[in-house]
């Protein structure tokens, strides 16, 4: 089950059953189940405070992703701050939206294993952003 929250912020206007089903998607190409996921969209400021208590980190991030798979269900929880997000579609020219459903999808790419802390491990990642923002772009 697919879940949408928002706190401290407005909950951006999105395609709910479109994420829904890229999710699915992404699971099943990586040979998976969707258990339970929980997007929560978040400002900066919550998002700073659960990365200096649950990481240690005092800086803000565009997500925070909290992993409970089990086996091969997917389930965890996506902290997405709207402001973060906000400011590096300007800087990258993205439309806001779009960079909404890239950080989803990062967001998920991370729950199925798929790191970035390498230069490698970015360009796959990038890779698989690319591949499935297309892929939610083309569904109807």
């Amino acid at each position: 089950m697919i879940n949408f929250f928002s706190e401290q912020t407005k909950s951006p206007r999105l395609n709910k059953k479109k994420i829904t089903f890229l999710i699915k998607c992404i699971a099943l190409d990586f040979q998976k189940k969707v258990g339970n996921i929980s997007i929560i969209f978040t400002n900066d400021e919550y998002l700073l405070e659960i990365n200096k208590k649950y990481l240690n980190h005092d800086y803000y991030t565009d997500i925070i992703t909290f992993n409970y798979n089990e086996e091969n269900v997917v389930s965890g929880d996506l902290f997405i701050s709207l402001d973060r997000i906000k400011e590096n579609s300007i800087l990258q020219n993205q439309a806001f939206d779009e960079e909404v459903i890239r950080i989803i999808i990062h967001g998920f790419l991370h729950l199925n294993e798929i790191n970035d802390k390498s230069v490698k491990e970015k360009t796959e990642m990038t890779k698989f952003e690319n591949l499935y923002l297309e892929k939610y772009k083309e569904l109807i």
